[in-house]
C-alpha cells in the first residue's frame, strides 16, 4: 500500500505529531525527548509566535494505517529577505526506514515550496535557531542533549539518495572539568573586568523582571549572531516566548552577563545543568509524574554534568577579551557547583574561536550535524 501523508489540522494531529518520536526511539538509550509542552506551544500553527513571518504546514505519514513518518514544512520569510535567498525549510523530520516513506515527506515539502515559489529545500532547520536543527551525522553512540536533535543513521542515507547535499556542519565539543581550576581562570575575571571598563552582572529573576532584561538579552543575541549560517533575527513576540519558557528552566546563577560602564549588557553566557537523565525518565511530559524528576534534577539534586546553550560577545566588544571572561567565570560556577564535564551546543565547523578556550582542559569533538540543501525543480 502506498504513504498516505496528511496534514495536520486538529489538537489531537498536533499531539500525535509531537510525540511520534517516542514511539520511533522507544529502546533507544541515546534518545533524549524534549519537552513536550514546549514543542506544542512552538509548533501550534495558530497561537505560535514564529506564524508571524513565517508560513508552514505540519505533515504526518501513514503506511497500511500505521503513522510511520512526520516533517514540518516552513517558509521563513525574514529569513528569506535577510539572507536575500528563497528557501523551504523542512523540520521535526522523523521516519521509519523506508525509502518510500521518506521520499514521500520530501516531496511533500517541496510541494509546499513551490506553491511559495521557492528556489531551494533545506533542512534540518526550525522556526528559527532556537528549535531543533541539523541532522546527526556523527555521534550515534552517544548521549543526545535537551537542545538538540537525534537521529538514527540512516537518516542521512535517505537524504543523500533525494538528491541532496551538505550545506552546513556543526560540531559539538564535550569538556572535562579537573577537581580544581588552573589558577588563570580565578585571576581573569577581574583583570578583564579593569582592562575592557566592564563587569559581570549577577542576575535574579526580580532584576529580569524589573529591567526587562530578557528583552536587552535577546537584542544582544540578535546583533551578536546575526551574521551566522541562515540567522532569524528575533522580533519582539518570539524573543517574549523563548524568554518565558528559558525562565521556567533556567537558574539564574548559572547565566554569566557582561555590562559595559552604561550598564547595558554586552556579552553574555547562558549554561544549566543538563536533565537529560530526568527528560529520559520523564519521556519529555511533566505529568503525571514528569514533574517530580524535573524538578529534583534542577532545584535539589542536579547531575554532574552541564550544557553550555549560548555564549555571546557583541561585535564591538569581540577583541577584548570577553570570551574568556564568560568562560572562566562559567567554568568557575561549574567548579563551585559539582559540574564534571559540560557540553557545548551546536558550533559551526568554521567558527573556531570559542574552541580555543577551553584547549588546556581534557575535551573531545563529540559529535557532528549536518544541513542539507538541493534546488527545487518546477514542471514545465
Amino acid at each position: 500500500m502506498s504513504v498516505v501523508i496528511k496534514k495536520v489540522e486538529t489538537r489531537k494531529e498536533l499531539r500525535r505529531f509531537v510525540r511520534f518520536p517516542e514511539k520511533l526511539y522507544r529502546d533507544n538509550p541515546y534518545y533524549v525527548p524534549p519537552l513536550e509542552f514546549d514543542q506544542i506551544d512552538t509548533l501550534d500553527q495558530k497561537k505560535g509566535a514564529a506564524q508571524e513571518f513565517c508560513d508552514s504546514e505540519l505533515y504526518l505519514a501513514y503506511k497500511n494505517g500505521e503513522l510511520v513518518g512526520r516533517v514540518a514544512a516552513i517558509v521563513n520569510h525574514k529569513a528569506n529577505k535577510q539572507w536575500n535567498h528563497k528557501e523551504v525549510r523542512f523540520g521535526w523530520i522523523d521516519f521509519v526506514d523506508d525509502r518510500e516513506v521518506s521520499k514521500a515527506l520530501i516531496d511533500k515539502v517541496e510541494e509546499f515550496g513551490r506553491k511559495h515559489g521557492m528556489d531551494s529545500i533545506v533542512g534540518p532547520l526550525g522556526f528559527t535557531d532556537f528549535d531543533p536543527e541539523g541532522m546527526l551525522v556523527e555521534g550515534f553512540d552517544r548521549l543526545s542533549t535537551m537542545a538538540l536533535i537525534y537521529n538514527h543513521p540512516y537518516y542521512n542515507d535517505h537524504i543523500r539518495s533525494l538528491g541532496f547535499e551538505k550545506d552546513a556542519d556543526w560540531v559539538e565539543y564535550k569538556i572535562y572539568l579537573p577537581e580544581k581550576l588552573p589558577e588563570k581562570y580565578y585571576r581573569i575575571v577581574p583583570l578583564v573586568e579593569e582592562r575592557a571598563n566592564v563587569r559581570i552582572r549577577p542576575l535574579t529573576r526580580k532584576i529580569v523582571k524589573k529591567e526587562h532584561y530578557g528583552e536587552k538579552l535577546f537584542n544582544l543575541i540578535n546583533e551578536c549572531y546575526k551574521n551566522l549560517y541562515n540567522f532569524t533575527v528575533l522580533p519582539d513576540k518570539m524573543a517574549s516566548q523563548y524568554l518565558d519558557f528559558y525562565l521556567s528552566i533556567l537558574d539564574l546563577k548559572y547565566v554569566t552577563v557582561v555590562e559595559n560602564a552604561e550598564g547595558e549588557p554586552v556579552a553574555f553566557g547562558v549554561v544549566m545543568p543538563t536533565i537529560v537523565g530526568a527528560l529520559q525518565k520523564s519521556r519529555g511530559k511533566l505529568f503525571p509524574f514528569g514533574w517530580y524528576y524535573l524538578l529534583k534534577s534542577m532545584f535539589i539534586k542536579h547531575e554532574d554534568g552541564a550544557e553550555m546553550f549560548l555564549i555571546g560577545v557583541h561585535p564591538k566588544y569581540q577583541n577584548s577579551g570577553l570570551n574568556g571572561l564568560i568562560f572562566a567565570n562559567t567554568f568557575k560556577i561549574f567548579s563551585e557547583n559539582g559540574i564534571k564535564w559540560a557540553e557545548t551546543n551546536a558550533i559551526l565547523e568554521y567558527n573556531l574561536k570559542n574552541a580555543l578556550q577551553w584547549q588546556e582542559f581534557e575535551h573531545e569533538c563529540k559529535k557532528r550535524r549536518r544541513s542539507y540543501k538541493k534546488q527545487l525543480i518546477y514542471n514545465k
